[in-house]
């Protein structure tokens, strides 16, 4: 609890992507599933045209505490990356794409390996201490879901490894209400991709099992490779301030 009154649990994050990937949706399923586990969340979309490849970034405010904040976040201590391309070809509306990140904070790539970058980028991460995590997140979907569509599932499962909320239960009820149509409403870019993914299963449960079989499977491969530890540290770190009477 002591961790909880230092802002320990609060997260600013900022998810970049390409349009098609379900960047908005991911936005979506993480912020209801911290609120259905009994936290607080705000999150803002923006994207220019509603066109597959075309940048898609959100910006989602999470915290167990109370959030005053909206609008576009600036100063991430989370950043997504949903597709390599955000940071090779520049599809992103921030650039270079860890501007404003907090330092300590966690950058989480989906990719199968790690992503070339220009000596500047590489430097200017080390320096601020950025943890950067790379996960095969398409990968995963393809191999649990079936289908490269829920890679913004594994983007979900694996934050919220990383960050210990939401828990999965809720993340699990998180994708139920939302693909079965309860406590939403999507824009037209959402909803049709959306009907895609719906169209790929046959049924809607089978559409809500193979995608939070996914969220499962990217949760526990960021338990493996032990990046929850980085939430931990702060936890620790948070309370012996605490304990020290530094707030």
């Amino acid at each position: 609890m002591a961790a909880i009154d230092t802002g320990v649990k609060r997260f600013n994050i900022r998810m970049a992507g390409i349009g098609g990937q379900g960047v908005v949706t991911a936005s979506h399923i993480l912020s209801n599933g911290v609120i259905i586990g009994k936290g607080e969340s705000t999150l803002v979309p923006f994207f220019g045209s509603e066109k597959r490849m075309a940048p898609v970034e959100s910006y989602v405010r999470i915290a167990s505490g109370k959030i005053y904040e909206i609008g576009e976040i600036i100063y991430p201590n989370i950043i997504m990356i949903f597709h390599p391309q955000v940071i090779t070809h520049g599809k992103s509306y921030t650039m270079p794409f860890y501007w404003g990140l907090k330092k300590d904070g966690v950058v989480l790539i989906n990719s199968d390996a790690p992503v070339p970058m220009i000596p500047d980028q590489v430097r200017e991460l080390e320096e601020n201490n950025a943890k950067i995590c790379y996960i095969p997140a398409t990968k995963i979907a393809n191999e649990v879901g079936g289908t490269d569509l829920a890679t913004n599932m594994a983007m979900c499962g694996a934050i919220a490894g990383i960050i210990q909320m939401p828990d999965l239960k809720s993340l699990e009820q998180s994708v139920k209400e939302r693909f079965l149509g309860k406590g939403f409403v999507v824009s037209g870019g959402t909803a049709s991709l959306d009907n895609v993914i719906e169209k790929k299963f046959a049924k809607k449960a089978e559409l809500v099992a193979k995608n939070f079989a996914v969220v499962q499977a990217a949760h526990e491969y960021a338990i493996e490779q032990g990046w929850n530890q980085w939430q931990k540290d702060r936890v620790t770190a948070s309370d012996k301030l605490q304990k020290a009477g530094v707030n």
